[in-house]
């Protein structure tokens, strides 16, 4: 019996542990499922943490590159302000500071434009470098020239990013310019010589980045434009100055050139007054003494004789007439001309001389015209010499109508000023002739002409009178159909 007893007592305590052994298994199990839990809890967090730990560090960074791209804004903002108020192509780049370099993120700058005369590239502008520096820089870039050449001639930008680390062309123009990035711009004004921007950074932590680069870009674009509107104003003044030279040579040769027509003129002046007087004298004898013999006072004379005498006479006439109009031409021209200036009836001297006209019109049997305006104010005028002038043109223009033509005379007021219109219908002036109407002796070829007789100064004579008034004078024609003659005189205040 005890032993059954301490059997079952033994079976008791082997189950008792078992149970127990499962209820601790059961509980080690939990455990480890939340010990899994937590683990893949923390692992979970650990990734979050650095997540946010890189999104804190682009974060950061984004801003460093965004500080950096507007202090490189402002800076290229104020270098652009100042170089685009130079226009002195050697004053561009004395303008440009160091300290906008280092705000664009460079301690250093190169700027060498291209002597095509001399075969070289000839710094401009040197930031970051001692005299020494810079003289062991040139000789080396004119060594390796081509490769700026090309760089001009595609006329893009390239840096520190566009060529591969370690290769030799990174290597040489790091070592030239001694840096270890850099941003190369070409600067391409539409004329003249061209060159490049260099600008670089021996800072090992900065990183060149394609913000740098348009940067850059548009900078050396502002330098050729300045550049360009420096050499434009340079030659514009230039021009500016030779035209100025041209010009005052060009007056100085007309103002002696004139003084010289007036001297001219005055002689020739002076000359047709002095022998029209010495003509006057001896053609009065000649006139007298033909009357003289005409009238057979000194005894009876043949027929014959008698007609050459006429002859005589009415030649002597027109000679007197041709000597009377040089010397008025000559007084007026001189100044010396006295007129009587009077408040005249421009109505009642027109009428008056369409009546002295108004024979030879009626033998032609030409219609004479008049067409006056009705309130045509009064013109202060010489009455003799304006009359003169309606009759010398209305016997032009008798002389050159054909039978049953028509002559009409009008006057009207424009732009303060009384404007004369005398119109016919006659042959009409060819055209390269109306240039030279007005001038001395000057007639027109015509088949009137080569059969009348006239010395040629009765425009001229008229035309000074006109002018003597401050008006002016002008004829319009066309052949076959007639000719117009218009002249203006001032109204009387």
């Amino acid at each position: 019996m005890a032993n059954l007893f301490t059997i079952l007592s033994l079976a008791i305590v082997i189950v008792s542990l078992a149970i127990v052994m499962m209820l601790k298994i059961d509980k080690i199990k939990k455990l480890q499922t939340m010990v899994d839990k937590l683990r893949k809890s923390l692992e979970e967090m650990d990734e979050q943490a650095k997540l946010i730990v890189r999104t804190d560090i682009e974060l950061n960074k984004t801003q460093e590159e965004l500080d950096k791209k507007i202090t490189g804004l402002y800076a290229l903002q104020r270098l652009s302000r100042i170089i685009s108020t130079t226009l002195e192509e050697n004053q561009i780049f004395k303008v440009i500071e160091s300290a906008s370099f280092e705000d664009l993120g460079f301690e250093k700058a190169f700027t060498l434009l291209w002597d095509a005369q001399e075969n070289k590239f000839i710094p401009q502008l040197s930031m970051g470098y001692l005299g020494d520096e810079i003289e062991a820089i040139k000789p080396q870039v004119n060594l390796d020239r081509d490769i700026y050449l090309d760089l001009i001639k595609t006329g893009k930008t390239f840096s520190s990013i566009s060529v591969p680390p370690n290769t030799a062309l990174r290597e040489k123009i790091n070592h030239i310019f001694e840096v270890n990035s850099f941003v190369i711009s070409p600067i391409l004004p539409k004329e003249g010589n061209k060159g490049f921007l260099f600008a670089g950074t021996e800072n090992m932590d900065v990183t060149i980045t394609k913000g740098d680069e348009e940067l850059m870009t548009i900078l050396s674009n502002q330098i050729g434009q300045a550049i360009e509107n420096a050499r434009l104003f340079e030659k514009t003044w230039r021009t500016q100055q030779e035209l100025e030279k041209k010009v005052e040579e060009r007056t100085r040769e007309l103002t002696l050139a004139f003084e010289e027509v007036k001297k001219i003129s005055k002689r020739k002046t002076d000359f047709i007054s002095s022998v029209s007087h010495e003509l006057r004298t001896p053609l009065t004898s000649i006139k007298g003494y033909a009357a003289i013999l005409i009238e057979e006072k000194l005894g009876h004379l043949p027929v014959a004789a008698k007609e050459r005498l006429e002859k005589i006479n009415r030649h002597t006439d027109e000679l007197v007439h041709m000597v009377n109009d040089l010397l008025d031409i000559a007084r007026i021209e001189s100044g010396r001309a006295l007129m009587k200036m009077e408040k005249q009836d421009l109505k009642t001297i027109i009428s008056n001389t369409a009546d002295l006209i108004s024979i030879q019109c009626k033998n032609k049997n030409i219609e004479l015209i008049t067409d006056i305006q009705k309130d045509i104010p009064l013109v202060l005028a010489d009455r003799t010499q304006l009359e003169r002038v309606f009759i010398n043109l209305l016997d032009n223009a008798v002389k050159f109508t054909p039978e049953n033509g028509k002559i009409t005379i009008k006057a009207h007021t424009e732009d303060n000023v009384i404007q004369v219109d005398i119109s016919d219908t006659g042959i009409g002036i060819p055209p390269d002739s109306l240039s030279m109407l007005f001038e001395e002796f000057y007639r027109v070829d015509n088949p009137i002409n080569q059969q009348v007789k006239g010395t040629g100064l009765g425009l001229s004579l008229i035309k000074h009178i006109i002018e003597a008034y401050k008006g002016k004078i002008w004829a319009e024609s066309q052949e076959g159909k007639g000719s117009t003659f218009s002249f203006t005189l001032p109204i009387k205040g």
